[in-house]
């Protein structure tokens, strides 16, 4: 059986932290930025973790178990 091959585009999305939680980008923070307030844009500065039912889908994408 071949190796699993991991999915670039996941890759880039996805980490996995010291602690083995999966770890996302939050959204709306890339444009039209001057009219979010500052306390909102704060707040995305920080990773966020994936949701409990996408999880394990998440984790195939990225060869991991």
């Amino acid at each position: 059986m071949p190796k699993m091959k991991t999915k670039r585009a996941a890759a880039k999305r996805l980490r996995l932290s010291a602690g083995g939680k999966l770890m996302r980008r939050r959204a709306f923070k890339s444009h039209l930025l001057e009219h979010k307030s500052a306390k909102r844009l704060r707040k995305k500065r920080r990773d966020t973790g994936v949701a409990a039912p996408d999880t394990k889908e998440a984790l195939r994408l990225l060869g991991k178990r």
